[in-house]
């Protein structure tokens, strides 16, 4: 897996346009390993397939904010063309369109990211209703354990040990990953 395709390192790359976290055409072509004009093509050869709130064409006044407000989009400052926002909808609807290798690797890594979410969002409300201490236990290990496939190498270590705390207001969470140095 590339850096790229980690969830975690997409975080640069959102921007928000309308109330909407978004990632550019520039961006999700550099992400599937395609050009630009391949993300729009797939767009405008599937109409069908983004319905309204999946991607954002910017105006020409968004456009020109976006190149005064970032330096990494200096390259749409003389573009004709104005580019498109995907939200995540958009993203995996792309992902059933694009064939390389690398969309297929940044699709699996994003769809086994996001069920690994809802997994653990699911954990975290079934503990505030378990009663049972041994219960609780199992189910926090597990929740551990899929925080520590989320976050993958990017844990930063320190001997051999890393813990993770989370507060969730009503339920602390605590869980401690111990590694072997190499």
């Amino acid at each position: 897996m590339t850096d790229i395709e980690k969830i975690e390192n997409l975080k640069d790359l959102i921007i928000e346009v309308r109330g909407n976290q978004v990632l550019l055409d520039s961006d999700v072509a550099r992400i599937y390993g395609v050009e630009t004009r391949d993300i729009n093509k797939a767009v405008a050869n599937n109409p069908d397939k983004f319905p309204s709130g999946y991607f954002i064409e910017l105006s020409k006044p968004e456009k020109d904010e976006l190149v005064k407000s970032f330096h990494r989009f200096d390259r749409l400052k003389h573009s004709t063309a104005n580019p498109k926002a995907f939200a995540e909808k958009g993203l995996y609807m792309l992902a059933t369109i694009l064939k390389s290798p690398q969309a297929t690797r940044a699709t699996i890594s994003i769809v086994e990211t996001f069920s690994k979410l809802r997994e653990l969002s699911r954990n975290i409300k079934e503990l505030s209703t378990i009663k049972d201490k041994a219960d609780q236990k199992s189910l926090m290990h597990k929740s551990g354990e899929l925080i520590a496939e989320i976050f993958d190498d990017d844990l930063q270590t320190s001997d051999t040990e890393t813990s993770i705390e989370l507060n969730f207001a009503v339920l602390k969470f605590k869980h401690t990953i111990k590694k072997k140095k190499p």
